[in-house]
């Protein structure tokens, strides 16, 4: 899938590809992947903290059995 990168630096994220990886509209990590770049959700600052337990607060991601398959396939490579 293609897009642009405007003078500013700024690249648009199909709707698509930020809906199938749970981006959503704020920070996100941006590194740099071999000739390519990798860009994840910014992890939150802490933990929430819910019935006496300490937990990670939710990304909005939807992790399925075709995602983790995904992720164990691409880190095969």
């Amino acid at each position: 899938m293609r897009t642009t990168i405007d003078t500013a630096g700024r690249v648009v994220v199909p709707t698509r590809l930020r809906d199938a990886v749970g981006l959503v509209p704020g920070e996100v990590e941006v590194t740099q992947d071999g000739a390519g770049l990798r860009i994840e959700p910014a992890a939150g600052d802490g933990f929430v903290r819910k019935q006496g337990r300490l937990v990670i607060p939710r990304s909005g991601a939807v992790i399925d059995d075709d995602v983790v398959r995904q992720l164990r396939d691409a880190d095969q490579r």
